[in-house]
This record gives C-alpha cells, structure tokens and sequence, in this order.
C-alpha cells in the first residue's frame, strides 16, 4: 500500500470517527432532554406590562403552553430598576417551576451599585430578542451622516445634548459606548435623563435635545413619517424593515455595535437537562410562524441563540458594559 493511499484511509478514518463521536454526542445530548414540567409554571418578567420585554414573555408562554401542556403564568415584578425581578428569579427554586425574562440590565445593574447579582446568578437558557439603538435626529437636523455628529462633538464637546432612557440606561451606555470607542469623552454629548423612549422623541421632536437614541424599532414609524431620519443603527446586521440605515459596525472606525437583549434563563442551578429541554422547546417556538408574525407585527426580526451561546453573550455584554458605566463615572 502507498504512501498516499495510507493517508487517504487514515484521513477518512478519521473523520468517520468523528463524525460517529459527534452523532454519538448528540444523541446523549438529546437523551438529556426529556424533562416535562408536570403542573404550572412561574414566567417571571421584570418589567411592567405593556413594554417589548413583556410582549416578548406573553407570547413566548402562550407557545410553550401549546408544547409542554401545563399554563405559564407571566408575572410581573417590578421594582428597582429590573432588581426586584432579576432577585426573584435567581433566587427561585432550581426545580424547573420557575424561568424568567432576564434583560440586559442583568449586566449593568451590579455596576452601577443597585445589586451585588450578576448574570452567574442565574443560568441561561436561550437568547430569544435582540435590539440595538438607532442614532436618531430631526428631520431638519443640520447633520447628515453620523460622522458629522461626531465631528460636531469632537469640536465642541458638551454642545449637544441627547436622550432615550435614564441616566446609566441601556441606551445612555450605547451613546457613551460609541463616544468612548471614537476616541471622544463619554460625555462629549451630554445626556439627557428621560423616563423611557417615547418622551425622548418627544423631547427630540419638540428640540428639547438634539439627538436620541432608541431602539430603532422604537423610532420606526417617526422615521417612515418623515418626522426623524436615522444616522446610524448601532449593529452589524441591518434591521429588516429599514435596510437602508447605516450599520455603525460599517461606518465607524472602530465599529462599535451594541444591543439590548431578552433571554429566557432559570434560578442559579437549574439542572441541565432542565434547561436543555426548555432549549429545545423555545427553538421550536422560535422557528413557528406564530413567533415569526409576531415579530413581524412589532417591527422586530426573529433571533433565537442557545444556551451556550447566551452565556457567553452576557458574559462578554458585562465586560463591555461594566467598561462603560466606569468610563461615565458611574460605577460603584
């Protein structure tokens, strides 16, 4: 036998092998996900009712209800800035009785001095939203591009002023993010406090501050009125319904992209083969057409990450955050 025949046989092997250990893995991986919860289970949600957060945890239950035919009953618990509801679900018992709509803020309230609980208090379970801010001016805004924004608050730091949620926000940290990343100081547009989104527009529209800085979905329709433009969408993959918005991963230098997101996670030492299956029965839910409407008719796309994935998006949401927050003094 030849050298080269030898090789081949080898190679081949070798990859049957581990195509075979792979089969193998996902076989036990699937073995381990037969768990069925057997009486009603507790959808924490730390945010009110009426908000995407929410609207996301409603329609995500009323799915896994048809699934794994017990009730999901969404309870808000609200309080603290998303601290009383993030508490509350780490806290729960490890059983499978009890998930929750951990958010973003799970990586900054520690930060900020509200909680000593980080995203290792919880165990997740599936990425299933994701938005990122867009850069938003008036219509009759004298800056056409975000690069003349930024030059305008390279020259005169501190001039103009911005809004889109509270101070230490999720939205405040994109707009100092995206300074700091520039090369400017974190305040070279200074932020204005507001109590959500939607009074920021207002604020933006009635001249009260010069930029803002929402989720793009949340600007959309002011947008397509013709009352706003977009500079910027701080991402690396377009928004679907407005693809024509300038991704900052393009446009920037240093590309800086950021977004906030909702997982699905369980308390601290939810077993695996628990949050295995609840994996496998949110995919399924994910990739409906009922979830697939659903996002359609709230002007968001459909994302879905594992739970692998999900922990090491917060894992590295809370570096760069926690980065952030001490860049704008607010770190305690």
């Amino acid at each position: 036998m030849t050298s080269t025949n030898s090789t081949t046989i080898m190679t081949i092997s070798l990859a049957l092998w581990a195509s075979l250990a792979a089969t193998s893995a996902s076989a036990d991986n699937t073995e381990t996900c037969h768990w069925q919860p057997e009486r009603a289970v507790t959808f924490i949600v730390p945010w009110g009712t009426g908000g995407g957060t929410d609207a996301n945890a409603r329609r995500l239950a009323s799915l896994l209800e048809e699934q794994m035919g017990v009730p999901f009953n969404v309870v808000n618990r609200t309080g603290g800035n998303g601290v009383v509801g993030h508490t509350s679900l780490a806290r729960g018992r490890p059983d499978g009785y009890t998930i929750g709509a951990a958010t973003v803020e799970i990586d900054t309230m520690h930060w900020l001095g509200l909680t000593p609980l980080t995203y290792q208090d919880i165990t997740p379970i599936a990425l299933i939203n994701r938005s990122s801010p867009g850069v938003v001016v008036q219509n009759n805004s004298p800056y056409e591009t975000l690069e003349a924004l930024l030059d305008e608050a390279r020259q005169n730091p501190g001039e103009l002023t911005a809004s889109g949620t509270a101070q230490g926000g999720i939205w405040h940290l994109a707009l100092a993010g995206m300074l700091k990343a520039e090369g400017l100081a974190p305040d070279a547009i200074r932020w204005i406090p507001s109590q959500g989104a939607g009074p920021a527009l207002k604020e933006l529209m009635a001249g009260g501050v010069d930029v803002a800085t929402p989720s793009l979905s949340e600007a959309r329709n002011l947008i397509e009125q013709g009352e706003l433009k977009a500079l910027g969408y701080m991402s690396d993959t377009p928004m679907e319904q407005m693809p024509e918005v300038p991704l900052t991963a393009d446009t920037l230098e240093s590309g800086w992209t950021l977004s906030a997101f909702v997982t699905v996670s369980g308390p601290d030492g939810l077993p695996d083969e628990i949050a295995c299956a609840y994996e496998q029965a949110i995919e399924t839910a994910i990739n409906s057409e009922a979830w697939a409407e659903f996002k359609r008719s709230s002007g968001t796309q459909v994302v879905f990450e594992n739970r692998h994935e999900t922990a090491q998006l917060l894992a590295e949401a809370d570096r760069q955050l926690g980065e952030v927050v001490e860049a704008i003094g607010l770190a305690k």
